[in-house]
């Protein structure tokens, strides 16, 4: 056999391979079934549930947890839900959360709640909760205040509203709405 009918012959095989895997495809489309993804319970971690749609990077961003981490993490993003219109879930596994981790996800999903699970059970559910003020944790967004100085202070925010979080800088009282995640510490 020579080069070209070698190549013809690989050529027609491959076309034969790629008909057979469409005509596949192409039947379970004319079934009309709707088909559903699920994500594969945790035997220990923590699920964080109602969290605003959009915001589960910046979770995952607060957790620490890149593209270069060895612990598993199953993210779903813009689901329907009852309560918020759109949420999103993060779910990690062999971690439980520290304090500090869960005040801040409060600042940027104040609706969440964090499932403890153990043995593929939920054995704790905290709604998250927002203190009346936040200290070290997110830096005021006005560069001139003290707090953004060299100065040894720690910022210092009083929370004005929980859903939507308003909060207030008490050194220069400047609020702090929208891009939260963008200022914490």
């Amino acid at each position: 056999m020579n080069m070209t009918t070698l190549t013809a012959a690989t050529t027609k095989t491959a076309q034969t391979k790629k008909s057979s895997i469409e005509a596949r495809i192409d039947a379970k489309d004319e079934k009309d079934e709707p088909r559903e993804l699920r994500v594969k319970p945790i035997k220990n971690g923590t699920v964080i549930d109602h969290i605003a749609g959009g915001q589960a990077l910046n979770v995952l961003k607060i957790l620490g947890i890149s593209g270069t981490t060895d612990a598993t993490v199953s993210v779903v993003m813009n689901v329907e839900s009852s309560k918020l219109g759109k949420k999103d879930i993060v779910k990690v596994e062999d971690r439980e959360l520290l304090e500090d981790e869960v005040n801040k996800i409060a600042l940027i999903a104040p609706a969440a709640s964090i499932n403890i699970i153990r043995d593929y059970m939920v054995i704790d559910k905290h709604i998250v909760d927002l203190p009346n003020e936040i200290v070290g944790v997110v830096r005021c967004q006005n560069p001139n205040c003290i707090s953004n100085t060299t100065e040894p202070i720690k910022s210092r925010m009083l929370v004005k509203a929980k859903n939507p979080v308003l909060l207030r800088c008490i050194f220069c009282e400047q609020p702090l709405t929208d891009r939260i995640a963008e200022y914490l510490i």
